[in-house]
């Protein structure tokens, strides 16, 4: 399946034969994996098309969920700093299904 976003000026370049992309919030220079185009996007979603400040993201930290630390992607925050949007990116073609879900420790399904 193809994920739709908006278009977007990302800076790409190629560097020690990878193509790297600018993460604008973190300030730096990437690999550019699949993954990593979903998050970039779901960021530029985050902070161009919804006005999100970049104080209240967090990208690739711990988080204790249900008393258990987890790694999350992408994490937006209320302005008291409680989360409320925890983002797992995947690579497009990851199937996303209940099988996949069940195999996440740390997934809730309802």
């Amino acid at each position: 399946m193809e994920i739709q976003f908006s278009d977007y000026a990302f800076k790409i370049k190629a560097e020690d034969g990878k193509q790297v992309i600018f993460d604008h919030l973190r300030k730096k220079w990437l690999v550019l994996t699949p993954e990593e185009w979903v998050r970039q996007h779901i960021l530029h979603y985050l902070t161009d098309d919804h006005g999100f400040p970049a104080s209240l993201i967090s990208i690739e930290k711990k988080l204790r969920v249900f008393g258990l630390s987890r790694r999350t992607d992408v994490v937006l925050y209320n302005r008291t700093m409680q989360p409320v949007l925890i983002v797992e990116c995947k690579a497009g073609e990851v199937r996303i299904d209940e099988k996949f879900l069940s195999r996440s420790p740390g997934i809730i399904l309802h």
